[in-house]
């Protein structure tokens, strides 16, 4: 077995530790080469096993084998190689316990001063296949056992558990003769438990999808805001949103550009024919469906152009020169559509700090959580808009009533609570939100249609939730509205479905309730 004599424990109580050996077990090796030279010029004893080993005998660098430290061949197909005594011993033993110092020289067991250890790939498996028995291989055991015994003893060692700072660690050796600080290695530590319980929290997922004792979350990409919802409070969003869009012009997006962002695209994937929505505040204000993208940028405009004033506006077609022109004409934070040609981005490029998104697919997203109290609320996020489709008023919708009411009911699902939508010909004309009562929606989504000179007579309306009393039917009837769409579930449903019966107007009762708060 080698045991070079320097690498057996002396008492150290410095705070600054110069690194005399490293063990070194790594599955990604881009950016090591720097790294393994720095400590070979640094006489550093390195330890190592399986493919790097082999890499880094392959740069011309002699390794002692883990094999030769402990013993043992690497066993059980892999599986157990580094869980030994001579390794964790090395790790964990403290140099300025007078106990573990004698006890490494008694069993000559060398003090390990750096461990570079990444993670199995087991995130990267589970997306890639469904083969049980390939995933569970990717479940790391001594990965995680050496990353958290070196960041345990972060007074004594350096932890890497991360390719990202490879680079970092090689400039600190560089400029510091090789040696860390004690603030350097706890911040590396910090680092390394972190990556350990996202690794374990991705396994937990995996055997548990729902979670059942504990609210287990995690997610990576940390991206700092310029502030939060008000510039008092500072914000992080955490993500990775280049998996969802491309950015193609503007500033950063900003916290309240992300939530607006968010409720854009909730609402956008809800429709197959071209629409196109402004939203403000997470509210749509503005919703249309036309066979153009240009006919329906001019509809959705045209519901509420005082609201539109710096909204967020999305499509689900391609900007075209003509409805670029149109858009250029007003102000606004965001457009997300997923394609662009290029004579519109020229004209939409014309304001640097206009944000271009290019939208590249919806978020894969079954759970929402929301922060209250002393804890997290968890719920499944709200798929669907209609369990069934009761006609059960005066009267079966028409035809263009029927499309209408289920444009209306999914508008109206992406509203606040009390919420009401006015759907005339595939437009919104008046909508109420975030009213403490539905009545009190239904005047805010009259006074909307009359401000903008919309005719009601034969518009459509959609509640969000049921009438508590058959008041909204008769002030929508008293506007010339023909149909209407809610949930029913009220005790006085029999109020609403017995006016409806008696002056002739259509009810459908979804089954469905879509309150958001």
């Amino acid at each position: 077995m080698l045991l070079p004599d320097e690498c057996l424990p002396a008492t150290f109580t410095s705070m600054n530790k110069k690194i005399q050996s490293a063990l070194i077990s790594v599955f990604y090796k881009d950016g090591l080469e720097e790294l393994i030279d720095i400590l070979v010029k640094n006489g550093v004893t390195i330890y190592s096993t399986g493919g790097t080993q082999a890499f880094i005998e392959k740069l011309g660098h002699s390794v002692v084998p883990v094999e030769d430290l402990t013993g043992y061949p690497s066993i059980l197909g892999g599986r157990v190689k580094t869980l030994h005594p001579s390794v964790f011993g090395g790790i964990l033993g403290k140099r300025d316990d007078t106990q573990h110092v004698e006890e490494m020289k008694k069993f000559k067991i060398p003090a390990i001063d750096l461990v570079i250890v990444d993670l199995y790939p087991f995130e990267e498996t589970v997306a890639s296949t469904t083969d049980e028995k390939s995933i569970i291989e990717k479940i790391d055991i001594g990965g995680p056992s050496m990353i958290r015994g070196a960041g345990k003893n972060f007074r004594d060692l350096v932890v890497i558990a991360s390719k990202q700072d490879y680079a970092k660690l090689a400039t600190i050796l560089k400029e510091q003769d090789g040696s860390t600080t004690l603030e350097q290695r706890k911040a590396f530590a910090a680092k390394a438990f972190e990556i350990c319980a996202h690794y374990d929290v991705a396994i937990a997922h995996y055997f548990n999808p729902g979670g059942a004792n504990y609210f287990l979350e995690s997610v990576n990409s940390p991206l700092p805001m310029r502030y939060g919802e008000n510039p008092h409070q500072p914000a992080v969003f955490f993500g990775n949103l280049s998996e969802l869009f491309t950015q193609l012009n503007g500033k950063e997006l900003s916290y309240n550009n992300l939530v607006d962002v968010d409720a854009a695209v909730q609402l956008i994937r809800e429709f197959d024919t071209t629409t196109f929505a402004i939203i403000k505040h997470t509210n749509v204000c503005g919703v249309a469906q036309r066979d153009t993208v240009k006919a329906s940028w001019d509809t959705a405009l045209a519901g509420d152009p005082e609201s539109a004033f710096g909204g967020v506006l999305v499509c689900n077609g391609t900007i075209d020169k003509a409805t670029a022109e149109a858009i250029n004409e007003i102000f606004f934070e965001v457009l997300i559509a997923p394609a662009f040609d290029e004579d519109a981005l020229a004209i939409l490029k014309s304001k640097k700090n206009r944000i271009l998104l290019q939208f590249l697919k919806a978020p894969a997203r079954r759970q929402q959580y929301k922060s209250v109290l002393n804890g997290v609320l968890v719920q499944d996020t709200d798929e669907g808009s209609t369990s069934t489709w009761t006609e059960a008023g005066g009267r079966d919708c028409t035809a263009a009533e029927k499309d209408d009411l289920a444009f209306a009911n999914i508008i109206c699902k992406h509203l606040k609570s009390n919420a009401i939508a006015l759907v005339k010909d595939k437009q919104l004309i008046g909508k109420g939100c975030g009213q403490t009562s539905r009545i009190d929606s239904l005047r805010q989504s009259l006074d909307k249609a009359k401000q903008f000179n919309f005719n009601t007579t034969g518009a459509v309306m959609a509640s969000d939730a049921f009438f508590p009393f058959n008041d909204c039917v008769q002030m929508g009837h008293a506007a010339g509205i023909s149909a209407f769409i809610q949930p029913g579930g009220s005790i006085r449903d029999k109020d609403s479905i017995d006016y409806c019966k008696e002056n002739g107007l259509a009810l459908v009762i979804t089954g469905l309730r879509h309150f958001r708060h």
